[in-house]
């Protein structure tokens, strides 16, 4: 797991900052304390909230509409906590929630180096969070859990999107790749690049994908017992790392333009070997023994 340093951290918090704690506030049916590293937030509401993994989907203020990055997604416990990711950082959150709105508490973020367009996707989040909240949910009667769809609107009438989306398994799902990263830092991806370096594990043990153009095929064998571990661990607990190892990747060898070979070579260095990963419901980390790695996510429903 990577080492995270906490803080507390202002209404201009990024986008899970802003995310999490909205829907920590809508939190559950029925009046609920909080408990956690917070004081804990009072939660009394019949909007089905908790228990669902919400995908952000996007973000509107002054009637100007911006799409989130590609994992930022929100869940709410009912112990009266929320946290957020955006594949970067994740965050914390105590809220109130008397009916339809949500009054947002204490947050507490980690504190990752970003990559630039994320950063400002989380500021403009983070303004647009603040004070009370309107939480609205369609899709609840007539429908599964997975097509329900959240809006939170300020007093000022901007708005934040979501939609539910279920847990996906680590084999069969495509991952894309959405950053590289060093230690406790992310990077963005190329100029150019971003969708282009993706992968598939196979229940055979294989995996295969693009590196970023070339296409490549392989092996990978998942440590045993690792996957439900890595999905369902409780924070903070010892467990066993999970792991996967690489076996030996045969490519295409296309020329490429200079930032997606580049990319190619970053991902490529990741998928060596023996890498820790990390499988929390719709994204994955891989990370190597010095500390280079990856993140990746799953496409939302629809997206």
């Amino acid at each position: 797991m990577r080492k995270q340093k906490i803080t507390n951290i202002a209404a201009t918090t990024a986008v899970t900052t802003v995310t999490a704690v909205a829907l920590f506030t809508l939190a559950a049916c029925g009046t609920e304390s909080g408990s956690g590293s917070g004081s804990g937030g009072s939660v009394q509401s019949d909007l089905p909230l908790t228990d669902v993994h919400w995908s952000v989907d996007s973000l509107t203020v002054d009637g100007k509409k911006t799409a989130a990055p590609a994992g930022a997604s929100v869940e709410i416990g009912t112990d009266g906590r929320a946290s957020a990711r955006t594949g970067c950082n994740t965050i914390g959150a105590d809220v109130t929630v008397d009916g339809g709105t949500i009054t947002v508490g204490d947050k507490q973020s980690t504190l990752i180096g970003c990559p630039e367009e994320l950063q400002a996707f989380e500021k403009a989040l983070g303004g647009a969070f603040a004070g009370k909240l309107k939480a609205t949910v369609e899709g609840v009667e007539g429908g599964s859990a997975e097509d329900r769809r959240l809006t939170l609107t300020t007093a000022d009438g901007d708005t934040i999107t979501l939609t539910s989306a279920p847990p996906v398994p680590l084999a069969g799902t495509e991952w894309t790749v959405n950053a590289l990263t060093d230690g406790a830092t992310a990077t963005s991806l190329p100029q150019g690049t971003v969708g282009k370096a993706h992968f598939t594990f196979g229940k055979d043990g294989s995996v295969e994908g693009s590196l970023g153009c070339n296409s490549f095929r392989g092996t990978a064998k998942v440590s045993e017992a690792a996957e439900g571990a890595a999905q369902g661990a409780t924070e903070g607990a010892e467990q066993k790392a999970a792991t996967i190892t690489f076996g030996r990747l045969s490519a295409t060898r296309k020329l490429c333009p200079g930032p997606e070979m580049t990319l190619e070579r970053q991902v490529q260095k990741v998928l060596e070997g023996k890498v820790t990963y990390e499988l929390h419901h719709r994204s994955l980390t891989l990370k190597q023994a010095d500390g280079q790695g990856l993140d990746a996510v799953a496409a939302a429903p629809g997206k």
